[in-house]
Parts: C-alpha cells; structure tokens; sequence
C-alpha cells in the first residue's frame, strides 16, 4: 500500500501528476471535461471519459484523512486503510486484492491529511467486479482482533522503515510540529508509533462509522467507459447503501505566529548535509487565498527547475550548491507551506549556502519577479498539460482529491484560465505575503559530530 507523507508527496507531485498546479492548457480550455452526478444517498460520481485502450480507474475517495482523527488516535486512518484489505461479511480477508488480481488488475490505496483513496485499474468489463467488492466493504468490513494485531506490525514496521530509519524523514516530522502550532497537519500521517501501538478495535471501527458512508466518499472513474453506463451500475451497487450522518470537518485554526524556528538534527547515517526553509502558507481554500494561484508560479520561477532563479544561482553560476528548489502545493483543506531548500556542495558550508538562498529569497521578496519570468512560467506549466490528459488517471486523482479536499469540479475546470490570468505584480505581492520569518522553519540536516 501507498501511504506516503505530506512531504514526499508533495515532492513527487510533478511525477504522479496528483496536484492540480502542474497541469494547465491554453486559455479557455477545460482541464478533463468531465460528467457528474450524485445518488439518491448523497454519493458524487464522476465520470472521465478516455476510450484510448479498453481499461478502466475505478476509485473511492473518502473525506477522511489523518487530520480527522480524535485527539491521541494519530494513525488510525491509515491502520483502516490497511484493514480494508482484510474480511468482510462476505469475502475472506485478502480475497478482495486476489479477486482483482485474478481478473489481470491492480489495486492500492493511499492516506493523506484530508483524504483516504482506494484504486483499482482494471478491464473495463471488470467494472462492476471491482464496484460490487467496494460498496461490501465500503459498510461490510470485519475487524478481527487478530488481523488488528498483525497490521499493527506491519504498519509499526512501515512507520520504522519509512521514518525511523531515515533521517531526512525524522527532521520532516519536528519541522512539521514547528511549523504547524496548532494545526493536525503537525502530526504524522502514519501516527506516532506510542499511538498506533495504544489503538484498539474500537477506536477503528468508531472511524470506520463515522466516516466511511457514501455520501461522505466521492467515486472517480476515468477510462473507456460513458457516465450513462457508470449511472446504473453506480445506483445499484453505491446507491443500496444508506446515506448516514456525518459530523461536519472541523479543524483547529493556526493562531498568530510570530517566531521563526529552526530545527537541526544531527545524525551519523547523513552523508549529504542539506538546508530548507518552511513557510506557512495559504491553499486554495484556507489563508489568503487570493494568492494561491500566484505562489504556485512563484515557486516556478524560484526553484521550479534548472532555469529557476534559485537553481541557475547557486548550482550553475555560483557553484555553491548540489541542487536548490522550491515546492508549494495549494490543494490542502487547511494551511499549506512553501519551501525553499538547497543542498551543499562538498567543501561548502551549510552556513553559507543559507545566507546565499536567503539573499535569493530577499530579492524575491523585494520584487526581482519580471513579467518574463511570469511569462515563462506559465509556458512552462502548459507545455505540460498534454500529459494530464493523456495519463489514464490523472483525471481520477485530480478532481478525486479536490473533491474530498472541498473543492469543486468548476475550481479544477477553470484552473487554465485562472493561472492564465496572474499577473507579475500578483506574484511579487505573493511572496511579500508568504515570505515572511516568523511564520516559517529553517530545517538544517548534518552529520553527527565525531566524538
């Protein structure tokens, strides 16, 4: 299963074309296009037709992530996740995976902050395979003790091998309980092991109930299938199921920060020392979220590649630096962040390499943002557009996580236009806003000092 965390996640999200920011297409067009629906339960369904091979993505987005999770339960959405591979009244535990297996298909799942997913890809005549065996488990799961048991090892396990064992991943953690006061995003996807290791069956099956009904879950399907023919086997399957009540998503709120952090962690298993900066931020729908289509050509033209300003400075012209970027993704629920890092040369210390980006970061800040560098980024951004369509679910993951994220099918639809229309002054004014100290964590990671 892919349970990846917010950070590598938001470093990857070019590759896997799961965040909306990367695509764009050329003014006035639509992004997928899709149909959509919603079931007498309250369940949307959305349709993305690409009839290129006879192949199907049939996926069920959950509005429930870790950042849903009661207070002391960190982990429990993701220890479901994994669960929902096991029993239920019907099917034996594991059959479900066998069952896709056997009929030549792929099934996954993943766990963010907002939202749980669940994917299966599959011949577009196995589609009412796959939807049966989702809507059974989607109320039908069995939680038995033992299988509670043995998937505590294996996620205890993934925590250690993923977390514990990788330094890089422990400073991520202690930058994101610095970075967010308040706010679950603070907390591990995966959940503190002292946590995972207290929950028990009824703390999991009381976020089973709560969560997972179908009009709180959004079905995605793209491939080479019609909305008219999705609807009745959508009614069939989903639409058996009762709609249940569901507690609305109520998040604490980040209060004033007025401090800059710095979190430095020293370990004999770094080879390659590095530096970031990590700024609170706002998203499409949390913040000041005027700026967020700005701050994503911002991070374009800061560190968005071997043309960005900070990349052509440090590693190219100045030598100073191995590799230096910028990352921002705008689609979280709640705060998102902007983060600037770089990582030295040999021979160069992190010091100065810091006060290099810093130095990069000001000019920045004080308005070195051009109107071709906005012109070049927004290029940049829709010579890639042709691959958002052409990847068979890039439709499915996109309007799946903006729709269990609050967004709408018209936010992600109107998306070219929107970037289209930013403008230098906006960018420069974005990053007046977001760069700001005291609301951001430098991270430092170094090799331990020899005794």
């Amino acid at each position: 299963m892919i349970i990846p965390s917010i950070q590598r996640l938001l470093r990857s999200l070019a590759a896997i074309c799961i965040a909306l920011e990367v695509f764009a297409a050329p003014a006035g067009a639509a992004m997928f296009e899709p149909d959509t629906f919603t079931l007498a339960n309250g369940m949307q369904v959305v349709v993305i037709e690409n009839h290129r091979a006879p192949v199907v993505v049939h996926m069920i987005w959950y509005k429930a992530g870790s950042a849903d999770e009661p207070v002391g339960s960190s982990g429990v959405a993701h220890f479901l996740e994994h669960l929902m591979f096991k029993a239920t009244e019907t099917m034996p535990s594991g059959e479900f995976s066998r069952v896709v297996a056997r009929n030549g298909g792929r099934d996954n799942a993943f766990t963010s902050y907002d939202y749980t997913a669940y994917v299966q890809t599959l011949a577009a005549d196995r589609l009412p395979l796959v939807m049966e065996m989702e809507a059974d488990r989607m109320r039908n799961l069995v939680l038995a003790d033992d299988e509670i048991e043995t998937e505590r090892l294996v996620v205890l396990e993934e925590r250690r091998s993923r977390t514990d064992n990788d330094p890089a991943s422990i400073l991520r953690e202690h930058v994101n309980a610095a970075l967010y006061l308040n706010h679950p995003y603070r907390i591990p996807i995966i959940g503190w092991a002292h946590e995972v290791q207290g929950l028990d069956r009824a703390d999991i099956a009381a976020f089973y109930r709560r969560h997972y009904a179908p009009n709180n879950a959004v079905l995605a399907i793209a491939g080479d299938v019609t909305a008219d023919a999705v609807r009745p086997l959508a009614e069939k399957y989903y639409g058996a199921i009762p709609a249940q009540s569901v507690a609305p998503r109520a998040r604490p709120q980040e209060p004033p920060q007025n401090a800059e952090r710095t979190v430095v962690l020293r370990d004999a298993r770094v080879t390659q020392p590095s530096w970031s900066r990590s700024f609170l931020a706002p998203s499409y729908t949390s913040g000041a979220t005027e700026h967020a289509y700005a701050l994503q050509i911002l991070s374009d033209v800061l560190g968005g590649g071997a043309t960005s300003h900070l990349y052509r400075s440090l590693v190219v012209e100045r030598k100073l630096a191995t590799n230096a970027g910028s990352y921002y993704g705008a689609d979280s629920m709640g705060p998102s962040r902007f983060v600037v890092f770089a990582r030295p040369r040999p021979g160069v210390d992190v010091d100065d390499l810091a006060a290099a980006v810093e130095a990069e970061i000001g000019a920045v800040r004080d308005g070195a943002v051009t109107d071709e560098d906005v012109d070049r980024a927004k290029k940049r951004l829709r010579a890639e557009s042709v691959y958002a369509r052409d990847s068979l679910r890039t439709g499915a993951r996109i309007l799946g996580a903006a729709l269990a994220s609050g967004r709408t099918i018209a936010d992600v639809e109107a998306w070219p236009d929107r970037i289209g229309a930013v403008t230098a002054d906006q960018v420069r004014a974005a990053a007046r806003i977001v760069f700001a100290k005291q609301r951001s964590v430098i991270a430092i990671l170094l090799p331990a000092v020899a005794q």
